[in-house]
C-alpha cells in the first residue's frame, strides 16, 4: 500500500477517495479536508473569536489541534457533567491536551456549580441520560460563548455523527430537526454562530489523526451511553459503508445540496417568539428554559440571570476578553 502523493509506505487507506497517504500527507489531507469545510460554508475567519468545546475525546482535540496548526487562535471549553472517573479522566486529557500548546481551557462543572449531576439528575428529572447530558451541555456552551464574546461556537461532530443523527432524524421525520443540521448554524436570538468543521473527516481518521500526531484522548465510550439509538445508527451505517464506500458521505452531503432547504422554513418557526428565561436569561418559548427545568427537577441550584459562573484555567496565555 503506497501514499497517493509521495509512493512511499502508507499508513491508512481512505476507501471513500479511493486513496492511501502516509503519515505527512495523511496530516496534510485531513487539513486540506478540513480547510475545504470552513471554505465552503463561510465558517469563520482567522480574525474571529474562537471557542471549541472539548471532551477529552479524540473529535474535539483533533479540530482544537487542526485549527492551531491551520493558523486560527482557539480557546477551549470543557462541560463537566459528573459522570464519576468518566468525567474525570475526561478531563484529565483535555487539561493535558491543553498544557502541551500552552493553550486556555474554560472549564465549567455541573456539580459544583448546580448542584446535581447528569447520572442522578437524569433520574430525578425522569428524561435518560443522553437526553440529559446534551440538553446541559448545548445550554452551557451557548452561555459561555456568548458570555466570552466569542465570534464562533466550534463542535467536533464528524461525518460518522452527522450521517448517524441525520439517519436516525430521517427515519422518524423529525423534520425541525432536518432542518438545523447543517454545519453552520447562525448566530440569531442570543445563541452563538455554531460550526462543524470536521463534518468532511470520519471518525476513523480523527483517531488516527491523533495517533499521528500523538494527541492522548480518551478511548472509551461514556458509560451512559449504552442503548443509545445514535450508536445503533453508526453501526447500520458502518455496515453500509463497508458495502458502499463513500454512502455516508454521499448521503449527508445529498441532503445538504439537495433536500435541506425544505426543512427550513419549519427550523426557523421552531424558534419563533423566543423570550428570555426568567431564572437565567437564556433564549426560550417558555417562561423557564429547559436547562432550568432540567435543574429544578434535579434539586439543584438555579443559575442566576448575569449566567454560568465558569472555571477560567490558564495553561498559558491569556488573550483579552477571555471568561475569568
Amino acid at each position: 500500500m503506497k501514499c497517493v502523493t509521495c509512493r512511499g509506505p502508507a499508513i491508512i487507506d481512505i476507501r471513500r477517495h479511493n486513496s492511501n497517504f502516509c503519515a505527512e500527507h495523511f496530516i496534510e489531507q485531513c487539513q486540506r479536508q478540513v480547510r475545504k469545510a470552513i471554505d465552503e460554508f463561510s465558517m469563520f475567519e482567522k480574525s474571529d473569536k474562537i471557542l471549541v468545546a472539548v471532551s477529552g475525546g479524540k473529535d474535539s482535540l483533533a479540530i482544537w489541534d487542526l485549527l492551531l496548526d491551520l493558523g486560527y487562535s482557539v480557546d477551549g471549553l470543557y462541560i463537566g457533567l459528573g459522570i464519576g472517573d468518566y468525567s474525570d479522566t475526561s478531563l484529565e486529557y483535555a487539561r493535558a491536551y491543553a498544557k502541551t500548546r500552552s493553550l486556555h481551557l474554560i472549564e465549567v462543572d455541573v456539580p459544583s456549580t448546580f448542584g446535581f449531576d447528569i447520572p442522578n439528575g437524569s433520574r430525578a428529572a425522569k428524561r435518560v441520560p443522553c437526553s440529559a447530558c446534551g440538553l446541559s451541555k448545548r445550554h452551557l456552551f451557548d452561555e459561555e460563548a456568548v458570555k466570552g464574546g466569542y465570534d464562533v461556537l466550534v463542535t467536533g461532530h464528524n461525518l460518522d455523527d452527522e450521517a448517524a443523527v441525520l439517519f436516525g432524524n430521517t427515519l422518524h421525520w423529525h423534520t425541525e430537526y432536518l432542518g438545523r443540521q447543517l454545519p453552520v448554524l447562525p448566530a440569531r436570538d442570543g445563541f452563538p454562530k455554531k460550526v462543524k468543521p470536521l463534518v468532511r473527516l470520519a471518525e476513523r481518521e480523527t483517531a488516527a489523526y491523533c495517533i499521528v500526531k500523538g494527541i492522548d484522548y480518551l478511548i472509551d465510550e461514556c458509560p451512559m451511553a449504552a442503548g443509545n439509538k445514535h450508536l445503533g445508527y453508526k453501526n447500520a451505517l458502518n455496515e453500509i459503508e463497508t458495502a458502499s464506500p463513500g454512502a455516508k458521505h454521499s448521503f449527508y452531503f445529498g441532503f445538504l445540496d439537495r433536500a435541506a432547504e425544505f426543512f427550513a422554513t419549519e427550523a426557523s418557526i421552531d424558534r419563533e417568539g423566543l423570550g428570555a428565561c426568567a431564572s437565567c436569561g437564556a433564549p426560550t418559548t417558555s417562561e423557564t428554559c429547559a436547562f432550568c427545568r432540567l435543574v429544578q427537577r434535579a434539586g439543584g441550584q438555579l443559575p442566576e440571570r448575569t449566567g454560568v459562573n465558569a472555571v477560567s484555567v490558564d495553561l498559558g496565555p491569556t488573550r483579552s476578553g477571555v471568561v475569568q
